[in-house]
């Protein structure tokens, strides 16, 4: 008898907890009223992946994107996981591996990951009234140098292996005069920021450095006196301005919230204050044209 009652009650446990048949998590429901009705709560959401490049150094790219994302999420009603890497490089590996859904990147990384699986645009910032930007050359004003062919056998800095304006622009230059960087500079560096590189150069780590003139101009905004005795020795023509991408294979309908969410930000005033906090205008549609001149900078390197 007793062995019968022992069988009863384990088949009785076995039913009332279907999870440790299935190896799954038994589903929870609360029993809680609101009204006449019971609610179950809500599931949590899958986190939206948004990945943030280097163009600066890792603590000011949190400053600059931290209340974005936040509100980012509040709209979206899905937690937002921020992924940062050092290089561009990695940036483009996560958006290639569909391991982030959107992402803050470089005009160069866009070009190699639209070229190379699909990368799609989705928006781009306006700062100023421009969808342009800059490659600066800057050494120390007290350096005596004027021009970029006067650093020769000098230290150099370079942002990123695949940065526009931190590296491709100016192996353009040395490309045009048959140089390399290996002949033309006694040293040359990778900073994987362009605010290390400026101030690479204020601490007399490097004699000349190539940054994204946006970053250029916000650090000079926030802090005046570090720049007083810098020099910007060349100014490369406009290139369209760093992008906003996502994966490729990305929902469609959430493509376009995004899509909205960016261009629609200006309208909102909490949005218009993140905006003003980052020093942009507003997001616009971005032909990838906007690109073409860097393709072809990106080019005649291979010739």
């Amino acid at each position: 008898m007793k062995k019968k009652w022992f069988f009863v009650l384990c088949m009785l446990i076995l039913l009332a907890v279907p999870g440790c048949r299935t190896g799954r998590k038994a589903p929870f429901i609360s029993l809680k009223h609101d009204g006449n009705q019971i609610q179950a709560p809500v599931q949590e959401e899958e986190p939206l992946r948004v990945a943030v490049a280097s163009i600066t150094s890792a603590r000011e790219n949190i400053i600059y994107y931290d209340e974005l994302l936040k509100f980012l999420g509040q709209r979206l009603q899905r937690p937002i996981q921020l992924v940062q890497r050092k290089t561009y490089a990695e940036v483009n590996d996560l958006v290639r591996a569909g391991a982030v859904d959107l992402a803050f990147i470089c005009t160069y990384s866009y070009v190699l990951g639209e070229q190379e699986f699909g990368m799609e645009l989705l928006v781009a910032p306006v700062i100023n009234g421009e969808m342009t930007y800059h490659s600066y050359i800057i050494v120390r004003s007290d350096s005596g140098i004027t021009n970029f062919l006067e650093l020769r056998g000098k230290r150099f800095a370079f942002t990123d292996p695949i940065s526009n304006s931190g590296r491709l622009y100016p192996l353009y230059l040395l490309h045009e005069s048959g140089l390399t960087p290996e002949s033309f500079f006694s040293r040359h560096i990778f900073t994987y920021g362009h605010d290390n590189s400026v101030r690479s150069v204020i601490e007399r780590l490097v004699d000349g450095a190539a940054v994204d003139s946006l970053v250029f101009y916000y650090m000079a905004d926030r802090e005046p006196e570090l720049f007083e005795d810098l020099l910007i020795i060349h100014k490369s023509p406009p290139f369209g301005i760093q992008p906003v991408v996502v994966r490729p294979g990305l929902d469609p309908s959430l493509k376009e919230f995004l899509r909205d969410f960016f261009l629609t930000l200006h309208e909102d005033e909490y949005g218009s204050q993140i905006l003003a906090h980052l020093k942009f205008d507003r997001f616009m549609p971005q032909d990838k044209s906007a690109y073409d001149s860097i393709r072809e900078i990106a080019q005649s390197l291979l010739r």
